[in-house]
C-alpha cells in the first residue's frame, strides 16, 4: 500500500469514507478517484517521455528511478560495490596478486 498505510489504517479510513459519504456514494468516489489517478499516471509517463526525446539519443536512455534520493542511498551507501577491487568492507580483504606490492599511502601515516 501507500509508504507506511497498512491494511488496518486503510479499512479505518474506508469506514470513515462510508459514514462520510454513504453507501450510494462511494462507488461513483471511489470511480472518480480510480479515473483521476489513471489521468496523473498517464501524464506523468507522457511527461517522461517527452523528456527523454527532448534531451537527445544520450540521454535517452537515463532511469529517472535512480536520481530518487532514496535509490542514490541504497545504491551508494548500502550496497557491496563487487567492481572496485580497492573496496574494504567490514572483514573483507583484498586479495593481491603474488608479487605484488601492497599498498601505501604515505598520507596517511
Amino acid at each position: 500500500m501507500l509508504g507506511g498505510l497498512g491494511w488496518p489504517e486503510a479499512a479505518v479510513l474506508l469506514l470513515l469514507a462510508l459514514f462520510v459519504f454513504g453507501p450510494e456514494r462511494l462507488p461513483g468516489i471511489a470511480q472518480d478517484a480510480g479515473r483521476t489517478l489513471r489521468k496523473i499516471r498517464v501524464y506523468l509517463k507522457g511527461m517522461g517521455d517527452d523528456l527523454k526525446s527532448e534531451l537527445g539519443p544520450e540521454v535517452g536512455d537515463l532511469d529517472l528511478r535512480s536520481l530518487h534520493p532514496r535509490e542514490f542511498v541504497r545504491k551508494h551507501l548500502l550496497e557491496d560495490d563487487d567492481d572496485d577491487p580497492f573496496a574494504m568492507s567490514a572483514g573483507r580483504r583484498v586479495a593481491l596478486l603474488p608479487g605484488e606490492p601492497v599498498p601505501w599511502d604515505p598520507d596517511t601515516t
